[in-house]
């Protein structure tokens, strides 16, 4: 083995692609193209991930543990129980089991305060 170690290496690669131009730009486009299919792949599993969570919540029923009344009006007493249809950052869909008058909005960190609600 020579003293040149990767000098030669490379310009050896060069020549099979046709220049250090060629080699450069090959290089650089191969790096964009991993960059944009891991992004990708990254994306599909977060989203995956959070859909996964957002199913589990859903087919947890909740307690309620500490009586309270929402900004909305709606009063929550102890023993109750809720199931979570939807989440959307603070805003929580649940419908309260044996209430005719449902689904209801209610605040994320207010259900906290009064359930298992996590």
């Amino acid at each position: 083995m020579s003293n040149l170690g990767w000098y030669q290496v490379l310009t050896t690669a060069a020549k099979k692609v046709g220049g250090p131009k060629r080699l450069v730009a090959m290089l650089f486009g191969s790096g964009v193209l991993t960059g944009v299919v891991g992004d990708k792949v990254y994306t599909t599993i977060k989203h995956s991930k959070e859909a996964r969570e957002a199913e589990n919540l859903k087919l947890k029923v909740f307690t309620v543990i500490n009586e309270g009344k929402s900004n909305e009006g709606l009063v929550f007493h102890e023993g109750d129980k809720f199931r979570v249809l939807e989440v959307d950052n603070e805003a929580v869909l649940i419908e309260k089991m044996g209430d005719g008058n449902n689904p209801y909005f209610v605040a994320a960190s207010f259900l906290k305060t009064i359930s298992d609600f996590e």
